[in-house]
C-alpha cells in the first residue's frame, strides 16, 4: 500500500497546528489511477493544492472526507499498486 498525503514542499512556509481542508475528491473508493493524476483538491491558506498520485494503481480507502480538514502529514488516501 501507499498512503497518498498532500505534498510536504506546500506546508514549508505554514504555522505549526495549520490544517488543510479537502475540498473535493476527484476519485472513489475502487477507481484504478495513473502516476500523476489529479485525486483531490485541498485549500491551505486560501491557496487551493491538488493531490497526484505518486503511482498508478487503484485507491484502496479515502481516509478523509470532502470538507473534513487534515493536518501535516495525515494519510489522506491509501493507494495500491
Amino acid at each position: 500500500m501507499t498512503d497518498i498525503i498532500l505534498d510536504d514542499a506546500v506546508w514549508a512556509d505554514v504555522d505549526e497546528g495549520t490544517e488543510a481542508l479537502l475540498q473535493e475528491w476527484q476519485v472513489k473508493e475502487g477507481d484504478r489511477v495513473e502516476a500523476g493524476q489529479v485525486l483531490a483538491v485541498a485549500e491551505l491558506v486560501k491557496t487551493s493544492h491538488e493531490v497526484f498520485a505518486p503511482a498508478a494503481g487503484r485507491i484502496v480507502r479515502l481516509k478523509v472526507a470532502e470538507q473534513d480538514t487534515f493536518g501535516r502529514g495525515a494519510v489522506l488516501a491509501e493507494l495500491e499498486a
